[in-house]
């Protein structure tokens, strides 16, 4: 996969509006040294019919025209476009007019037939594509959507975390932090990239946030967790987009953000180094004995397995898992632990221990 230079930025409107509009913000953008690509939405799948939906081929038509003129990136390469493809018949006119980098959408993500259907349109095109989070939770479909790439023939590949839909995310409470639009749902991408560390991993904190407040944190967070890069939608005047106005920015914004972004390094100082071995021994001992005392868990599981097999008992006691449930979630808050990961570990627990007991109770 291609090596990126980190942090590996785009920025650009969500939705082409106008030559003019286009035209300004491929300007704004050129003169900002960070930036490598800038994306144009030109096609705008809406969840709901009778929104704006892009311009299409216009679009591209005023894409490649500013890209021919004499305006330059930053680094002077010519100026250099991306947008969402959704169709094979949007690949095709992508590659009509000169567009070398597209992304698949959310919800094109979650459907593998348009996926393989678009696959086959990219085949031999050595054309770039990013491929951004299905709207579930479904680390799956994400990881699917990128092997049907690689199947065609695509070796530059990037993904792109745009956060994950909920049920009627507006009525859950917010107790516990921001109210985002796409909730972040870290562990997602980061399980993404122990599967696949080859593929580059961009931040898409516009539609995670869907507030141009929430841009500037969301970037720190993805940079905190060794994200590639980011993608950011950047408008002359977000007051007045026709899509996504809430969460553009401007592009001296952009500026702004970027430059305050404490940009860490893989690897750290030897000094940072030293100090964090004993730490980091630290760690791997607790871990050792965490492992084995799960074991011990388990080998206590199988025990109480034979006994409740022998006395005709069902394997799952609702109320003895309620009242241990309860017990370990007021010891692990009153220590300062979360409550939601202190019971989702405990459910996996649970979980593992009923299969060791059904296990043991079927093999009698």
């Amino acid at each position: 996969m291609e090596n990126i230079k980190r942090p590996y930025l785009i920025a650009g409107p969500c939705s082409v509006e106008s030559h003019e509009q286009l035209l300004n913000v491929s300007k704004a953008l050129c003169a900002i040294p960070n930036v490598q690509l800038i994306r144009a939405g030109v096609w705008k799948p809406r969840t709901r019919p009778g929104g704006f939906e892009g311009l299409g081929e216009q679009a591209l038509q005023w894409m490649r025209q500013i890209a021919d003129s004499p305006l330059r990136m930053a680094d002077g390469a010519p100026v250099n476009y991306c947008c969402e493809v959704a169709r094979p018949e949007h690949v095709e006119l992508c590659l009509q007019y000169g567009i070398s980098h597209v992304w698949i959408g959310a919800r094109t993500t979650v459907n593998p037939f348009m996926v393989e259907e678009i696959c086959q349109s990219l085949r031999g095109t050595g054309i770039s594509v990013m491929v951004k989070n299905p709207a579930s939770p479904d680390l799956g479909l994400w990881i699917g959507a990128i092997e049907r790439l690689m199947q065609s023939g695509i070796t530059d590949i990037k993904a792109i975390h745009r956060g994950f839909t909920t049920y009627n995310p507006r009525t859950l409470p917010q107790s516990n932090g921001p109210h985002y639009r796409n909730q972040p749902l870290w562990e997602i991408p980061i399980s993404l990239h122990r599967e696949m560390p080859d593929i580059p991993i961009l931040c898409d904190p516009s539609h995670i946030g869907g507030s141009r407040e929430l841009v500037a944190p969301l970037c720190l967070a993805a940079m905190l967790i060794d994200f590639d890069g980011l993608m950011i939608e950047v408008h002359p005047d977000p007051a007045t987009a026709w899509t996504d106005a809430n969460q553009q920015i401007t592009p001296d914004a952009l500026v702004r953000i970027v430059g305050g972004l404490n940009l860490q390094q893989p690897a750290g100082t030897p000094d940072a180094e030293h100090q964090l071995a004993p730490l980091r021994d630290s760690i791997d001992t607790i871990d050792h004995q965490l492992v084995g005392l799960l074991a011990e868990r388990m080998e206590l599981s199988r025990k109480i397995a034979d006994i409740k097999r022998q006395c005709h008992m069902p394997v799952f006691q609702s109320q003895r898992w309620q009242s241990v449930l309860h017990d370990r979630l007021v010891q692990a808050t009153a220590i300062g632990l979360d409550a939601s990961f202190m019971r989702e570990l405990l459910e996996k627990i649970h979980a593992e221990s009923v299969r060791v007991q059904l296990e043991g109770q079927s093999s009698t």
